[in-house]
């Protein structure tokens, strides 16, 4: 009876999955996954702070603790818009490039005054990595694919 049960929750959740899939569409799924993805790095700057070099320019401000907010806000809304309809979801991306812009700008800037060499390969990454794909993603229409031709029916040819 044991393995039956076991059995039985699994095909349910995959019955769920399917149809968590199925609501929230490719964009939804891409806004669930980066919002879940920004929160968690929220939370690491929150609990277990990096070295904060090339990020002068935020820390001159406040610390990095006071900076993951930042990530867990967008995160939170990035993921929270992954349930909305297309169109309405508009905010998840912008919310989305929210973080890394801030962060790829303080690399930049880290760069140009010369206290940090290397983060012109790390802004470039954010920029890349980051910003460019959410920005390819936020144009992605959520069925891009074209339906199957039909086939021609029988006595319908001229």
């Amino acid at each position: 009876h044991a393995e039956l049960r076991v059995a039985r929750q699994g095909r349910l959740m995959c019955r769920a999955a399917r149809r968590l899939r199925r609501t929230l569409g490719r964009r939804g799924v891409f806004l669930l996954i980066l919002g879940v993805g920004k929160t968690c790095w929220g939370i690491s700057f929150l609990l277990d702070p990096p070295d904060p070099r090339g990020l002068e320019l935020l820390t001159h401000w406040c610390s990095l603790r006071h900076w993951s907010w930042l990530w867990i806000t967008c995160g939170c809304i990035t993921a929270g818009s992954a349930f909305l309809r297309v169109g309405r979801d508009k905010y998840g991306f912008l919310a989305a490039l929210a973080p890394p812009t801030v962060w790829a700008i303080a690399y930049a800037s880290a760069v140009i005054n010369g206290e940090y060499s290397r983060g012109a390969y790390v802004a470039v990454w954010y920029l890349t990595s980051h910003v460019g794909v959410i920005m390819w993603a936020a144009t992605v229409p959520e069925h891009s694919v074209p339906h199957a031709p039909r086939t021609a029916r029988k006595g319908t040819a001229p």
